[in-house]
């Protein structure tokens, strides 16, 4: 459906260029000065429908044409009749057969407007009585020809109080004819406002009260519910049958005027004898007069389009990611990728360089000797079997579905499946990024080894001191043994001992001492993996959940004001 809805400039370009309802209007006496076509909705009203065309246009990707398209036809009928004549109220006569609509309408027209007779049914076609000038374009947008187009009293100066009144008299509503059913439906959508004839033999029908008045409880305060006919009732039988009626118009969910509160009109008349017609007239002259019944009757048309889309904009709960489940969301993620493992290898290989760094210098040539011989062992690593590959990718799928679920969680139907759907979206290549994430955040600092604290060179000082120690002593045991020094086997078998037993003791010494820096050096790799991880999730996942998020929350402030209180005590 074309969205061209109207914001006011229109009306506003009508009111700049002085354009003027029907400008061959002639003067009546009344006083009454030209009056520009239309005028913008004010107050409440603008703001609200300002509000649904927002929301319709924030909405558009994430609902369907369907769901929308009741606040698209509010929105196109809203700008239409903002075009039209502001100070002519269009009130439509329906009813069913048989219930004096024509003989009403022709009592307060005073002249024979519509075709009244025992044959059914009498009304064909809508007929239009218009009070005043100006009301063509009303009625060409309800598609009445100019052949059923009347005045009242032969020009329409005889009642002031109902000058501006266009009266519209329907075909009735259970014609057998489709056709006629049709006219009225389409009509009923279009007019400022509506009186419902009713007589006391159908006064309860059921296709009255369920197709039309309980849908139209809404629209109460646009509303007359008039009991016609009452001459027909013996007594007191009509003040009964009126009291039922408002049982039922009560039942429907319609709101009734009395006491000063705003709500439908019920009253009893007989436009056969005139009892009660004056009430009517004064009524509906000052329903007339007040020229907002337009304005009413589209709040009214907002007020249902908020309802209809209450369950797409209205959730329980308050959605959203708190600081709890965006961490735990960083967590699995982590550990999808192995942080901790990651974290205890980086542990294992400041301990292992320790050792070797520390180490005594014949171990060191004893373990050289050996990756000379198998070259192999120089690099131990091997790939990932497939089975953890997949478990990885599995538990990165996991934690994309519950955190999904935690955001989605409160929100309506549709926006929760836009939700889980950003989801899933930015969630498209999240394992290989943390793959190749944790190969870069892995790899070693220029070097290719761990840092190296100050105390090892103590160390290396310490060890080589201790071979020196062996060394000068088998040396000073070899003179011994070729005479070239004094014989005494004890100093050198000492000194020799010393530097055999000093060794380990500052190798099992300095593995000790590495073990609190290799720790912190792990616990550090392990948390900058867990970080990386984190900020790849928050920027693959949760920063397109947040935006789908803060275009619920836009829509559902845009939604807070079309519903108005209602969302507050719905």
């Amino acid at each position: 459906m074309e969205q061209s809805w109207d914001d006011g400039l229109i009306a506003r370009r009508a009111d700049n260029r002085a354009v003027y309802d029907d400008e061959a209007v002639p003067d009546t006496g009344q006083g009454t000065a030209h009056v520009p076509i239309g005028s913008p909705y004010a107050g409440a009203l603008r703001d609200r429908l300002d509000a649904l065309r927002e929301l319709v246009g924030l909405s558009a990707t994430r609902l369907d044409g369907r769901t929308l398209a009741e606040a698209g036809r509010v929105l196109d009928e809203a700008a239409a009749r903002q075009r039209l004549s502001s100070r002519h109220t269009v009130v439509a006569i329906a009813g069913s057969t048989g219930s004096g609509k024509s003989t009403l309408i022709n009592a307060l027209a005073g002249v024979p407007v519509s075709e009244t007779g025992l044959r059914r049914p009498t009304t064909a076609a809508p007929i239009a009585c218009s009070w005043s000038e100006g009301a063509a374009e009303l009625l060409d947008r309800l598609a009445i020809p100019g052949r059923l187009r009347r005045r009242p009293l032969a020009g329409g100066a005889g009642d002031e109080a109902l000058q501006g009144l266009v009266l519209i008299d329907l075909p009735d509503h259970d014609s057998a004819v489709t056709a006629h059913r049709a006219q009225v439906d389409r009509v009923l959508g279009l007019v400022d406002a509506v009186i419902w004839v009713v007589d006391p033999e159908k006064y309860a029908d059921a296709v009255l009260h369920e197709r039309y008045l309980r849908p139209l409880a809404g629209h109460a305060e646009v509303t007359f519910v008039v009991l016609n006919q009452i001459d027909r009732l013996p007594g007191d039988a009509a003040h009964q049958v009126l009291d039922d009626l408002r049982r039922l118009l009560d039942e429907d969910g319609m709101a009734l005027g009395e006491h000063g509160e705003p709500g439908a009109t019920v009253l009893a008349v007989s436009a056969l004898t005139g009892e009660g017609m004056g009430e009517l007239r004064e009524l509906l002259g000052a329903f007339v007069q007040g020229r907002n019944a337009a304005a009413r009757r589209i709040s009214a048309d907002v007020d249902a389009a908020a309802a209809r889309l209450r369950p797409v904009y209205v959730g329980d709960g308050r959605p959203g990611l708190d600081e709890r489940a965006q961490e735990d969301f960083g967590a699995r993620l982590a550990v999808a990728i192995g942080a901790t493992a990651a974290g205890e290898a980086a542990e294992r290989a400041w301990r292992r360089n320790a050792g070797r760094a520390c180490g005594t210098p014949w171990l060191r040539l004893w373990r050289w000797y050996e990756r000379l011989r198998t070259p192999a062992a120089r690099e131990p690593q091997q790939p990932a079997p497939v089975e953890d590959e997949l478990t990885a990718r599995q538990r990165v799928e996991h934690a994309v579905r519950i955190v999904a679920d935690q955001a989605a969680y409160g929100l309506p139907a549709p926006w929760a499946q836009a939700v889980r759907e950003a989801a899933v979206r930015g969630a498209q290549g999240l394992p290989e990024a943390l793959d190749e994430l944790a190969v870069k955040t892995r790899e070693p600092k220029p070097g290719g080894r761990p840092p190296r604290p100050r105390w090892w060179a103590l160390a290396v000082l310490a060890q080589m001191s201790m071979t020196l120690l062996q060394v000068f002593g088998a040396l000073w045991l070899v003179g011994q043994i070729v005479g070239v020094l004094d014989p005494g086997l004890l100093p050198p078998v000492l000194v020799m001992l010393a530097g055999i037993i000093g060794g380990p003791l500052v190798e099992w010494a300095c593995v000790a001492g590495a073990r609190g820096p290799a720790r912190r050096y792990g616990q550090e790799a392990e948390r900058r993996l867990r970080e990386a991880a984190a900020s790849c999730g928050r920027a693959m996942v949760l920063d397109p959940v947040a935006a789908e998020l803060m275009r619920y929350r836009e829509v559902r402030e845009q939604y807070a004001t079309v519903a108005g209180s209602r969302l507050r005590t719905g």
